[in-house]
């Protein structure tokens, strides 16, 4: 007979440490609530001191993870000398992450002929550069302990083209390829690196569209499910990409999307 599966250890995140970036709102938030709420021990990283404070002690608050242990790192990712600095700092000052998710970004909605070049770098200084640099600085004891996990955040525009999206769908269609080569070259040391492709969900990122009449009817009935996300929707993929549920799943690109992409 073989030995009974212990669906509570297969997710487990207990004795596992997770940093999170963009972790003050919106989606980065509610995965270190989902990856605290697992048992991880959680530190968020975000640009300003009063919103990551905020974050932490929000996370500490929730129902269920109270003892977590919740920590808060300062850094602007757009800056590559900033990013560097935070690898080196979370090492430091609370060791090296067994789960790191890049969850920072931003979208300017800029209509391509008013791109700028210093649009065009921030973006991509946040979307791409940041989680490759930040991946590349804490690979290393990841490396040295033969187990990681690595989760990028791409979009439905890493496979569909939007309006006044061209910027922002070139970082994301990047960061599916960024995760799949990180994937290739990690993947032998028991280092995962998979991307999470959220439909729409109600954010400070997406609020724009969902501000706009009508716009969240018509998007939820593009949709097969029809409805838009709630960020809820988002726990059971990050933990399963965390945990050892997932440990034979890497470079791909999971669209949690209601259906979307699937029309």
């Amino acid at each position: 007979m073989p030995a009974r599966v212990s669906i509570a250890s297969l997710f487990s995140l207990e004795g596992r440490f997770a940093l999170i970036t963009g972790g003050t709102s919106g989606i980065g938030a509610s995965i270190a609530h989902a990856l605290a709420g697992a048992g991880a021990r959680v530190a968020i990283v975000g640009r300003d001191r009063d919103r990551v404070d905020a974050g932490v002690d929000r996370l500490r608050g929730e129902s269920g993870i109270q003892a977590a242990p919740i920590e808060g790192f300062i850094a602007d990712l757009t800056r590559a000398d900033d990013t560097l600095e935070l690898a080196a700092k979370v090492l430091a000052e609370a060791g090296a992450p067994d789960i790191v998710v890049h969850a920072a970004g931003v979208n300017p909605r800029t209509p391509v002929d008013e791109i700028t070049p210093a649009i065009w770098e921030q973006t991509l200084d946040l979307n791409l550069r940041a989680p490759f640099l930040l991946s590349r600085a804490l690979v290393e004891p990841m490396r040295e302990r033969g187990h990681g996990r690595i989760i990028t955040l791409a979009s439905l525009q890493s496979r569909r083209a939007f309006e006044n999206g061209l910027v922002y769908g070139a970082s994301k269609g990047g960061i599916v390829q960024l995760t799949r080569a990180m994937a290739e070259a990690w993947s032998r040391h028991g280092i995962t690196a998979n991307a999470i492709a959220p439909g729409f969900f109600p954010t400070a990122l997406t609020a724009p569209l969902f501000l706009q009449p009508g716009q969240a009817a018509k998007m939820a009935s593009q949709t097969m499910i029809g409805r838009n996300g709630e960020l809820s929707d988002l726990h059971g993929v990050a933990i399963f990409l965390a945990s050892s549920a997932s440990a034979y799943v890497t470079a791909q690109t999971i669209f949690v999307d209601g259906g979307w992409t699937g029309r």
